[in-house]
């Protein structure tokens, strides 16, 4: 009976997951028609993109039993995230092309260590539990990142830039996949996600109280590029600060499945 609510919440958790990681598709819309990055940051999807490798890795047979759904979505973002660092190189300027180029190929050789590490020295429990060890430090770090947009919320007595839905779909996703680990008996995905939904609570207690300030006058002049960016839990512009104007952000990026929230949102590239 155990395995039916557990396969539930897993298909819950990849549905809530794959809409978060399509969210940023707004962004590189805006960034192609451009032909430019602008000033946008690349770190939080090379970020994402090492925790669902690591995380589609520990979902594994071979590394952890019942956990096949959390290699699926996160592999399915690990390709989303890729396309979405690729097209960031090709439209970056040649100086943030070479860090984020640096920070992709030392993605890659950081998860490319861990898998040979886990498949030649290491078997059994003590696989999982370093798989397991780096999966799970990830994802709190990327369920953190929202922290800086909880932050302005407060300061500019404003939701403009945390959209209700997308706090919804943290919590859920959270929700999902804190279950899901619950049911499977798997700390290594209960306590991110367990964390996620935390955090995913405290965004929408924060969407209620402020969903009827405005911010101020100034705070409405964000324009229409903060508002299409604002689809984003993560990555940020940098902001600019004229008086107690404050725009630029990039918005929230949400997190992933039993992954976490993508990337430092305070990260300016």
């Amino acid at each position: 009976m155990q395995d039916v609510p557990h396969f539930i919440f897993g298909i819950l958790g990849n549905a809530f997951a794959l809409f978060l990681f399509l969210a940023p598709t707004i962004t590189f819309k805006r960034i192609i028609k451009n032909k430019t990055t602008e000033e946008f940051s690349g770190v939080p999807y090379v970020m994402t993109l090492l925790n669902c490798l690591l995380s589609a890795w520990y979902g594994l047979p071979f590394v952890s039993k019942n956990n096949l759904l959390v290699s699926t979505i996160n592999g399915t973002g690990a390709a989303i995230e890729i396309v979405y660092v690729l097209l960031f190189l090709i439209f970056a300027p040649n100086k943030v092309r070479a860090k984020i180029g640096g920070l992709f190929a030392a993605v890659l050789t950081v998860f490319a260590v861990v898998a040979l590490v886990s498949v030649f020295a290491l078997h059994g429990n003590t696989r999982k539990l370093f798989c397991g060890i780096a999966a799970t430090v990830f994802s709190i770090i990327m369920y953190a990142s929202p922290l800086s947009i909880m932050r302005l919320v407060i300061k500019t007595k404003s939701v403009e830039f945390m959209p209700f839905f997308l706090s919804l779909f943290v919590f859920l996703c959270g929700t999902s996949w804190f279950v899901f680990g619950l049911l499977g008996g798997d700390p290594f995905i209960a306590i991110p996600n367990g964390f996620g939904c935390g955090l995913g609570v405290m965004q929408l207690i924060l969407y209620f109280i402020y969903r009827n300030h405005d911010g101020g006058e100034d705070n409405e002049k964000g324009g229409n590029a903060e508002k299409e960016s604002a689809m984003e839990m993560g990555s940020q512009k940098k902001p600019r600060q004229g008086g107690n104007h404050i725009n630029g952000n990039d918005g929230p990026r949400a997190a992933g499945p039993p992954t976490a929230m993508n990337g430092s949102q305070d990260e300016q590239v």
